[in-house]
């Protein structure tokens, strides 16, 4: 290699790949990317691209198998389009498209454009100036019977917050129209997030309102203390009837074309997921449960439903936690505890199924899921309150319900573990930077520098919602806010569980960087990161990868809380660490 760099013709070769790149032919697409865009990847998905916009297609619907059919491209330039919809007569279609170049400089808003079915130029309707964009329902449209006005969940985007709860809107189908709030008095969440780990986090088949069929009334899931359930809006004034009530989340829901049956989907703390039907026509009737697909599975299993607490915070909000049992549970024995931490952070914990919870409760551990201040359900107030204040007095909340399941009784106060995602890794990294209390920490997907979050993440902070001014203006309220921080007095033992293609939460600003300062400082710590996994690896990552990580995060448990001997922890191992890990089932080939 080094005698044919020497040779005059090497470096003259290079120069003239260097100055003129080589042709391009049909055979080869560049696979560099040209960034120009502040957010330039989306985690789980990749590199955006914006030579490939979405557009709007029509498809013929074929008779047969055999029939081949032609897809026909209705819209086209380099905006995205989405929320198609057809008229009442199929003459037209509706969609949404935001039309800006670079829509972070700008309060998040959309256009309502109309096109002939037939063909032709798209024509503006209005423009919505909401935030559409917080998940994975908003903005759906749907369409009012008579076919002049659409109804959709979207939030206000003045003031700017960190969280605003999302609404249910109608707007009317005629030029320049505005849209109209139907829960603006209603101070809970219309959708809203109540997170587990088994339900499709990032898939199809959304939800969106339905019309009753007079036109008079949209039904809707709303989220209220950790539970999810449908009711029945006014169009007219807004009253809400609930359709639905219990200790359990309606994850997804349909209705039949007269919209006097619902049929939707169940989950509890102990069910995964079933169908249930509602009769709307005949009054005073229960719902009927359809299925019981987990049956056989549950029986052979000691599944058991939470203890629900609320308790005053310091300052005196309500908290509402829960703690998962273990099996066969003593109420005059000493169980060790995990403190579990939801992310987002204007999610929730509720009462719907989390095999994670279950099964560290299987294991032996108690486990401790709250809703401190942040979490969602319990009114705007409440979710926004941590504005400029993240982490800070959620901490407390988290501290104090910890507090409040050691006066039970039944907790040994001296194996304390806790664990959490993403922003439960950032409150985890938090938690040991500010007590000694815990024997051990796995921080997951985490962040340690907020500052260099900012500059990483797969979203801008342009607007003012988390912080009031960007890093390289107000370094001090950065560093103030982020655990690394606070690095020198972590005397607890850590693991941080990382995705190698996580965009959401870079590894190089969080676990990376509270491993390598913790392997300074020889405090004990562990790394184990994942291939080719993003944010998601909890919730939609390979199943291999799943199983490990849980595998991982009771194993650092055990070994720092229960003393279990863990020699693949080990920098030195005294005996010898088997190539795979040890399970009773083996990986899918």
């Amino acid at each position: 290699k080094k005698k044919s760099e020497g040779k005059p013709g090497a470096s003259a070769s290079a120069k003239a790949t260097a100055d003129k790149p080589p042709p391009a032919t049909d055979e080869h697409e560049s696979d560099v990317h040209v960034i120009t865009r502040a957010v330039y990847r989306q985690d789980n998905e990749g590199y955006i691209d914006p030579k490939h916009p979405t557009h709007i297609w029509v498809v013929s619907a074929p008779n047969s198998a055999e029939e081949k059919i032609k897809p026909r491209q209705l819209t086209n330039g380099r905006f995205d389009e989405g929320d198609a919809i057809w008229s009442k007569d199929g003459s037209q279609i509706y969609f949404t498209s935001s039309r800006i170049d670079e829509p972070y400089y700008e309060l998040p808003r959309t256009d309502l454009y109309s096109v002939a079915s037939a063909g032709g130029k798209p024509v503006k309707i209005t423009t919505i100036d909401l935030n559409t964009q917080f998940g994975p329902g908003g903005g759906a449209l749907a369409l009012s019977p008579d076919g002049k006005q659409v109804a959709f969940v979207a939030a206000t985007n003045q003031p700017i917050n960190s969280y605003t709860e999302p609404d249910l809107w109608v707007l009317d189908l005629s030029p320049n129209a505005k849209p109209r709030n139907l829960t603006a008095d209603f101070d809970f969440d219309i959708d809203g997030f109540i997170i587990g780990d088994s339900a499709p986090p990032r898939a199809g088949g959304l939800n969106k309102p339905i019309w009753t069929v007079d036109g008079k009334g949209l039904i809707e899931v709303y989220s209220k203390e950790g539970r999810r359930n449908l009711a029945l809006f006014d169009v007219a004034t807004g009253n809400t009837t609930d359709l639905t009530s219990g200790n359990h989340g309606v994850m997804s829901f349909r209705a039949t074309p007269d919209v006097s049956k619902l049929v939707y989907v169940i989950s509890t703390p102990t069910r995964v997921n079933d169908l249930f039907v509602l009769d709307r026509a005949t009054s005073g009737t229960s719902p009927k449960q359809l299925t019981n697909i987990n049956d056989e599975l549950f029986s052979k299993l000691n599944l058991t439903d939470p203890e629900e607490i609320w308790y005053n915070s310091f300052d005196g909000k309500r908290i509402q936690i829960w703690v998962q049992k273990p099996p066969g549970f003593d109420p005059h024995k000493k169980y060790p505890l995990i403190l579990n931490i939801h992310g987002g952070p204007h999610v929730a914990y509720g009462f719907i199924f989390d095999h994670e919870f279950q099964w560290m409760a299987a294991k032996g551990y108690a486990v401790l899921y709250p809703n401190p201040r942040g979490s969602i359900s319990y009114g705007q107030e409440f979710g926004n309150v941590i504005q400029y204040h993240y982490p800070g007095d959620d901490y407390k909340d988290l501290m104090a319900g910890v507090d409040e399941a050691i006066k039970r009784g039944y907790i040994d106060d001296k194996k304390l573990g806790v664990t959490g995602g993403s922003g439960g890794g950032l409150l985890t990294n938090w938690v040991v930077g500010q007590t000694g209390r815990f024997g051990a920490a796995v921080a997951q997907r985490d962040i340690a520098s907020w500052e260099n979050w900012w500059y990483t993440g797969d979203f801008t902070l342009f607007q003012p919602n988390w912080f009031r001014a960007p890093p390289f203006e107000d370094p001090d309220e950065y560093r103030a806010r982020s655990p690394i921080s606070y690095i020198t007095n972590v005397k607890t033992p850590m693991m941080f569980i990382l995705g190698e293609v996580d965009y959401r939460t870079p590894p190089g600003a969080g676990g990376e960087q509270m491993f390598r300062a913790l392997k300074f400082r020889k405090i004990p710590t562990v790394m184990v990161r994942f291939p080719n996994e993003s944010h998601e690896l909890s919730r939609s990552g390979q199943p291999w990868h799943r199983i490990e990580r849980l595998q991982h995060i009771v194993g650092w448990f055990d070994h720092w809380l229960m003393g279990v001997a863990k020699p693949e922890y080990e920098v030195a191992p005294e005996e010898e660490v088997p190539a795979k890990p040890k399970q009773g089932a083996k990986p899918p080939k």
